[in-house]
Formats: structure tokens, C-alpha cells, sequence
């Protein structure tokens, strides 16, 4: 058996680089000449909050790159490069990485691994691929480490940091007092360095704690104390130990905060995208999606967000979630910002600020788009700041969550509608071959018995013409009653029915009903039984007549001649209870949820000239649907069936 092809999963690293352009543009000719996937991922780390202005809109132009070549986007958060790299080859089963030549450089420290060589160690099954980069190469070595963050000092800082100093010195006074020794006193020093670190942005005052730290030992706790001096001959050792310890404490506190911060950043927009998807799931319509959507995005950049939505193969107009309860929403309104918008639309692409496509809009604008088909436009409010890499990955997922949750609810409704009219077009089918079959015979029979009148009217006698007669008016009375309830149903069905409920007595409705009951149920014993004759009932008694008119003379048709039939009124709480039940064949359970279905009959019993064609049931549930009721179908013992209605109960109102 031949093995199944594996699919090429082409990996780009992003990054700010000038010549991560070229990488992009490798990484997408090796997708399209293998015919895989292509992928684009950018690993944020602590030091991309110190990116410079020019760097960061660097890195934004190639992730647009990417996204322009059909790469999916994708950011993660860590410390290690080369290991997430390498997890998230593992999880989304790339087959080839693209990286750089400055990202394979040697560190300072002789023999410490290149980035290569630790993916290698990593993911030795994947193949690597390194793109020279000229621009880069004559000047990688004289290149300086930069600190993960920008040194800045504010007021602030300053003041915590003199806080935390003069703090632990005074602690170290009062252990002194109390007979504790300079060892003792020295741990004391690199807790108010960590404070410092804890308290404070960046590493600015860590390091100023760490010598400071230094300097305030020196002065208050070694001989001769209040001076700058020291007796000790191991005393420089001692003070550059503690410089060393209070650098490092306070570099990997501040490490460790910027990490949980940044990872505490990305959980919210994981939770941000989560909730949205958990939302889309239960959006009514498109217009509902626009909005969750809307309001999701507003939520993770807090600006305003502004919406498009598609109407007719357009955009429609605009509307604008606030971020703010001051948002100037008539700004996002203007010409300017409309065709900016409408251009987005057209090229499938994002158009306006921080974009070459008009920059100086006051919003940038995305299509929701997905499999080449848009659904509208979102712009957010430009700011001092475009949105970083994960922020953006984030939008991205968002904007394709909602096309993917638009377009499957299209789907599903063209699947509804398709099945809609299947079933209409069988319904129409059933009653064409109904009215084909079952309207012959009462035609057939008019029009044999008026020939025969017409043509031998003399030689007939008066029992026969009178027969003849009375067979032409049941076959015409039938045919009436037939297109009365088409047009009922019909009538019902769309809403056109007026409903006059009003309080009627039971009693009178089912004796004005079973007076105008078929011809059939003559050969058929039929009953009444009345709890009370005075119950009063919510309704309209015409329809109701209907109702009951139906059931016995479906009753009529269905049980053989003789069987008896019972039509009873009762009282239940609030409500008045009809009944009509027979003791015939009754109905199989497999059919009862077929019985009240349009077009649907059943067998008919052994002596029923003509068999309906299934509207009576039908127009019976339409009618107590529009009465806020339901018809009930139970089995009786040992045969026969029951269908029963409950109406809303009125008192009688007497005058005193």
C-alpha cells in the first residue's frame, strides 16, 4: 500500500531586520514550489519592549510582508528563542525552518551554541535553512549588547529606590543595637536591591541599588564606621562579592517580572480570542457577529473600533464601538475615511494608517475575509503606537474567526433553505399526486351522475334521480369543505387568520359542530358527555367548530360503520379539556408524528368511499397552535385513540 505524501509546513522567522524581508520571500517561493503551507512566526521576548521606533515599524512591514504572501501569522511569548522555535515546530508539524545568517552568529563567549546549533539539538529531524545576509555581515561583531530594556529614570523610581536604601540601612542599625554581627547585616542589602527591582521599571535602579547598596555598608556598618574607608584588608573582596550578588539579584528580579507581565499580557489576549470564539458560537446573525467581534477587538486595544458590514455585495454604513464614552464618532465617518475603507474591501488587504495604501487616515482598516470572500471591513483608531506583533497575530485570529463564523452560518442557512424548499417541492409533489388521485373520484362522480341526468332524466325513476341528486351534493359538499381547509391552512399558516377569542359555552360549540359533521359519520354512533353544561371557554368558536367538525370526521373515515365515537368536555383546573375519541383499529405508535403532517393519510376503513387528503389533523394543530394549544393523540384499551385540546377556562359572571 503506497504511504500517503506528507505535506510540506514551511517555517519563517520574523524579525526586525532589514534583510527579513528576503527571508519572508524564500520561505514563500519554497512554499509555493512544494505546494504547502507557509507559516510565519515572530518570538517576543522582554527585549522587544525596547525596540526601537524604527525597528519596530521594520517589524511591522515584514509581518505585513508575510501576511501579503499568504503566510499564516503566528506569535509566541518566551526568554529562549531556539526553544520556541523549536516546540512550535514540533506542535504544528513543520518540515522546514528558514532563518537568517545574523540569527547563526557566534555569542561573545567563545564555544556558547549558535541559534542553529541549538535548533538542531532541538529538532534534529527538521532541515534548516540559512539565507546570507550581506547587509549584516560586516558589522555583526561590532555589534554591543544592549541592556533587555532601555535605562530610564523617573521621580518616582528614584524615590522608591531611596525608600528601599534607607529602609534596610535603618534595619541593619537596629540589628546592630541588638548585638548582630556585619555577616548578618549583609544579606539585608541585596533584599532592598530585589525590592528595588520588584518596585521599580526597568534596570536602571537595580543597578544604582547594587552600588549604592556598596557605599551605604561601607559608610554605617564597616571600621571605621562613618567613613569610606576600611581597616580590613578582605574588605574589597567582601564589598565586590556583594556588588555581584546585589547585580544579579536585581537583574533576574527584574527579569522575572518583565516575564510574568509579558505573560500575563499574552493570557489576556488568549483569554480576549477565547471568549470571542466562545461568543461567535452563540452570535444569531451576521449582524450579531459584527459586534461581538466589534467589541472583543475594542476590548483588546482599547481603541475604537469602527465596522463595515457587507450589504448587497457593498459595504453598508457605518457604525462605531466606542472605547471611550467621549469618542468623536463623526471623524470615522468622513469621505476621506469611507473610501479608505471601501479600498480594503476591493483588494482584500489593510489599507490606511501605518500602511502605504493612504497613511495618514485616521483608522487602519482590515477586510474580514476568508477563502478569498469578504464580509466587511473593521478599522481601529490609529494611535502613537501600531499594535506589536502578538497584538496583531491576535487581531488576525479575531478577524478570521469571525469571517469563518459568518461564513458557516451562510452555509448553514443555504443548507436550511435548500432543505426548505426540498421539502416544499415534496409537499408540492404530494399534493398534486393527492389532488390527482383522490379529486377523480367525487369529479368522476358529478359528472357521471349529471350525464346520467341530462341524458336519461324521463326514464329514471324518482328514487334513482333523488339518489343521483344527493350523491351530486355530497361529492360537491366534500369538495367545498376540502378547499376550505387549503385555504384555512393556508390563511393560518401565514398569519392572516384574524382570532377573536371570546368566553363561549363548550356545550353549544360541539352541538353547532357535530350539526355540520360529514355525511359518514351517520353510519357511526357518535355521543356526547359534559362534565358541566355551563363551562365557558377562551376561544374562537368558529375555529373551534373547525377543530372538532375535523376530528369526528376523521374519526368517521378511519373506524369501520357502526364504531361509536364520543366527543366529552371536562374541566382540569383553569382549563377545559376537549376530547373525541372512537373505539376503532386505532393508530399504530410508528405514525402517530406523522398523522398531523400535511397531505399524510392513513389507511382508510373498509367501507369509506373516499379517503381526505391529510389537511384535517394539519389544520387542526394550526388552529390550536394560534389558540396557544397543542392537540394530544393517546392510545385507548384494548383499541381506538383519543385526541384531545385544552382551552383557557372562564367563570361565569352573573349579575346580582
Amino acid at each position: 500500500m503506497a504511504q500517503t505524501e506528507r505535506r510540506e509546513h514551511i517555517l519563517a522567522c520574523i524579525s526586525s531586520s532589514p534583510s527579513n524581508a528576503k527571508i519572508i520571500r524564500t520561505a514563500a517561493t519554497m512554499a509555493g514550489a512544494f505546494g504547502g503551507t507557509f507559516t510565519a512566526l515572530y518570538v517576543r521576548t522582554p527585549a522587544s519592549e525596547m525596540m526601537k521606533e524604527e525597528d519596530r515599524r521594520r517589524l511591522q512591514a515584514n509581518i505585513r510582508l508575510a501576511e501579503e504572501l499568504g503566510a499564516e501569522i503566528t506569535t509566541v511569548t518566551g526568554t529562549n528563542v531556539p526553544l520556541q522555535i523549536a516546540e512550535f515546530a514540533r506542535v504544528s508539524g513543520t518540515t522546514k525552518i528558514v532563518i537568517g545568517r545574523r540569527s547563526v552568529a557566534r555569542r561573545i563567549l567563545r564555544g556558547k551554541p549558535t541559534l542553529t546549533d541549538e535548533l538542531i539539538a532541538q529538532v534534529p529531524n527538521l532541515e534548516i535553512h540559512i539565507i546570507p545576509d550581506p547587509e549584516n555581515e560586516g558589522r555583526r561583531h561590532r555589534r554591543l549588547p544592549r541592556l533587555p530594556q532601555p535605562i530610564s529614570l523617573t521621580g518616582r523610581d528614584l524615590l522608591i529606590t531611596i525608600l528601599c536604601l534607607g529602609g534596610v540601612t535603618l534595619l541593619g542599625l537596629l540589628l546592630l543595637r541588638f548585638g548582630l554581627t556585619e555577616a548578618n547585616i549583609l544579606p539585608i542589602y541585596i533584599l532592598g536591591v530585589l525590592l528595588t527591582s520588584l518596585f521599580t521599571e526597568g534596570y536602571a535602579c537595580s543597578v544604582i541599588a547594587s552600588l549604592l547598596s556598596v557605599v551605604l555598608f561601607n559608610y554605617f556598618f564597616t571600621e571605621p564606621k562613618f567613613t569610606f574607608h576600611a581597616y580590613e584588608p578582605g574588605y574589597p573582596v567582601t564589598f565586590l562579592i556583594l556588588l555581584t550578588v546585589s547585580v544579579i539579584t536585581g537583574t533576574l528580579a527584574a527579569k522575572l517580572k518583565d516575564h510574568a507581565a509579558m505573560t500575563a499580557q499574552a493570557a489576556y489576549r488568549t483569554n480576549v480570542l477565547f471568549d470571542t470564539d466562545q461568543m461567535l458560537l452563540q452570535a444569531g446573525d451576521d449582524a450579531d457577529i459584527l459586534r461581538i467581534t466589534a467589541e472583543q477587538l475594542m476590548k483588546l486595544l482599547k481603541r475604537d473600533i469602527v465596522v463595515y458590514p457587507e450589504e448587497r455585495g457593498a459595504l453598508g454604513e457605518c457604525y462605531v464601538v466606542p472605547a471611550g464614552e467621549d469618542a468623536p464618532a463623526e471623524k470615522y465617518r468622513s469621505a476621506e475615511e469611507t473610501e479608505t475603507a471601501r479600498l480594503a474591501w476591493e483588494q482584500k488587504s489593510r489599507t490606511g494608517a501605518y500602511t502605504k495604501t493612504r497613511p495618514k487616515a485616521v483608522c487602519q482598516y482590515l477586510p474580514i475575509r476568508i477563502h478569498g470572500q469578504a464580509f466587511g471591513v473593521v478599522g481601529f483608531a490609529a494611535d502613537k503606537h501600531e499594535p506589536d506583533a502578538l497584538e496583531n497575530s491576535v487581531v488576525l485570529s479575531m478577524l478570521g474567526e469571525c469571517a469563518l463564523a459568518m461564513e458557516n452560518r451562510r452555509n448553514a442557512m443555504d443548507k436550511e433553505n435548500a432543505a426548505l424548499m426540498a421539502k416544499n417541492e415534496q409537499m408540492r409533489a404530494n399534493f398534486l399526486r393527492a389532488v390527482s388521485h383522490d379529486l377523480r373520484t367525487p369529479l368522476t362522480s358529478i359528472s357521471g351522475n349529471a350525464g346520467n341526468l341530462l341524458g336519461n332524466y324521463e326514464k329514471m325513476e324518482q328514487g334513482t334521480r333523488i339518489q343521483a341528486v344527493t350523491d351530486i351534493y355530497e361529492d360537491a359538499q366534500w369538495l367545498t369543505q376540502l378547499v376550505e381547509n387549503l385555504l384555512s391552512v393556508s390563511r393560518i399558516e401565514d398569519g392572516k387568520l384574524p382570532i377573536r377569542r371570546e368566553a363561549q359555552l363548550a356545550a353549544d360549540v360541539v352541538a353547532e359542530a357535530l350539526a355540520h359533521v360529514s355525511p359518514e359519520a351517520d353510519r357511526h354512533r357518535i355521543r356526547t358527555e359534559f362534565e358541566d353544561e355551563f363551562l365557558l371557554a377562551r376561544m374562537d368558536a368558529r375555529l373551534i367548530m373547525q377543530v372538532i367538525v375535523n376530528l369526528v370526521n376523521n374519526a368517521a373515515v378511519y373506524t369501520p360503520e357502526g364504531s361509536e365515537i364520543v366527543v366529552s368536555v371536562r374541566k382540569r383546573e383553569d382549563e377545559v379539556v376537549f376530547a373525541v375519541e372512537d373505539n376503532g383499529p386505532g393508530i399504530p405508535a410508528e405514525l402517530r408524528d406523522q398523522v398531523f403532517e400535511m397531505f399524510y393519510t392513513g389507511q382508510k376503513a373498509e367501507g369509506a368511499r373516499r379517503r381526505g387528503l391529510g389537511l384535517g389533523l394539519a389544520l387542526c394543530r394550526s388552529i390550536l397552535h394560534a389558540h396557544d394549544s397543542e392537540i394530544l393523540l393517546e392510545s385507548l384499551e384494548p383499541h381506538g385513540c383519543r385526541f384531545s385540546f385544552a382551552l383557557p377556562r372562564e367563570e361565569v359572571k352573573m349579575d346580582e
